[in-house]
């Protein structure tokens, strides 16, 4: 009794100390990473340390501070579970690390910040959504959780624009086995023993997670990919009218895609979705190697004409969030060709669709596109 008792006590510290963070716009301030030393946060810190003084926050600010010497950044400490409150002036922030009661987000809309995300899971992605509509925001909040830090959005929305719209959405996602990736990315495991909705045809109906297997190329690998949940397929029909949205995923190992397949037909997922069960579920996809290749592969129709692009970025899965994540941050500071927006939004809704083949390349990431 004693521990649970403990850990209401915690929630509830923490929970007044959301009420007392406090970011204030600073326009000649830092932009704030919070989770700005992890793996995509430190990715995102070398992408944005030569256009912004930067301020990385974390738990353990000792993990932080060879990245803050190294991109010329300070590092200060904000435990989002804890009951410390936190307060700066920025000019903008980024969550980079999974933010479950919303402090950043409540802090950033109090203080008139600029805000992105890139770390939420459809319903938690919702959530922030009419969090932030309640609060009527005056400054913008971009929730860019679609697929690589919204990279897959803003390719959809390149392509909508080159056919003047997009009826049907397809993404097939290679994931490779010997890239980098943090604990957060694997946390999309703990959502495979739960049903979610899609749009089909322009009607809600709900799916399996890893049903509806098919066989795709991504670029020159033929790739077999199930569904997973991810928010553009809740994104793409507000914001583009999309009548059908798809995202599948699948392995660099086809042995491991059976692997993982074949598990979910015993249905692991659903009987050991509990704590006891976590690593194990994470454990599935989480061996962080070396690095390697991070891809993706769009495919877009409207009015019975079509369009493919794949999304190749030699630098790996963690790069290529960070990337989309730098362009988020441009997006809503207006220094990617358009003014700053206001209001809450998501990233296929850029202003500068036509453009979006030349902010990738800026930072490395390849965009190979044509007819299907």
């Amino acid at each position: 009794m004693r521990n649970a008792q403990d850990s209401r006590d915690a929630a509830d510290a923490a929970d007044a100390a959301a009420l007392r963070d406090e970011l204030a716009f600073d326009a000649a301030g830092p932009v704030l990473l919070v989770g700005g030393y992890g793996t995509v946060g430190a990715e995102l810190a070398r992408l944005a340390a030569p256009s912004w003084p930067l301020l990385l926050t974390g738990r353990t600010v000792a993990r932080g501070e060879a990245l803050a010497e190294e991109t010329g950044a300070r590092v200060e400490r904000w435990d989002l579970t804890g009951p410390e409150p936190f307060r700066a002036g920025v000019r903008a922030v980024a969550g980079v690390v999974n933010d479950p009661d919303d402090r950043v987000l409540r802090a950033a809309i109090r203080g008139g910040v600029p805000y992105v995300d890139i770390t939420r899971w459809t319903a938690r992605l919702q959530r922030a959504a009419t969090v932030a509509a309640l609060r009527g925001p005056t400054s913008p909040v971009l929730l860019s959780s679609a697929w690589m830090g919204g990279v897959s959005s803003l390719v959809v929305a390149a392509l909508a624009e080159e056919l003047g719209g997009a009826d049907t959405v397809d993404i097939a996602v290679r994931w490779d086995l010997k890239d980098r990736a943090g604990a957060d990315s694997v946390e999309f495991m703990d959502r495979l023993g739960l049903d979610y909705e899609v749009t089909e045809g322009g009607q809600r109906r709900t799916v399996m997670p890893l049903s509806d297997v098919r066989r795709v190329r991504i670029g020159p690998h033929p790739t077999k990919v199930a569904r997973i949940d991810t928010p553009e397929q809740f994104t793409l029909p507000l914001a583009l009218g999309t009548a059908t949205a798809t995202t599948r995923i699948g392995f660099s190992s086809a042995a491991s895609t059976s692997s993982l397949l074949a598990v979910k037909r015993l249905g692991f997922f659903r009987w050991g979705r509990g704590e006891r069960f976590t690593s194990a579920r994470r454990a599935l996809l989480y061996a962080p190697g070396e690095g390697g290749t991070a891809r993706l592969r769009i495919d877009v129709t409207h009015g019975g004409r079509s369009r493919t692009a794949t999304v190749t970025d030699d630098a790996g899965q963690a790069h290529l969030t960070a990337v989309g994540a730098m362009l988020a941050l441009r997006r809503v500071l207006g220094t990617d060709g358009a003014g700053a927006p206001r209001g809450v939004l998501f990233p296929e809704m850029t202003p500068v669709p036509a453009r979006v083949p030349d902010l990738l390349a800026e930072y490395g990431v390849k965009l190979e596109s044509g007819t299907a």
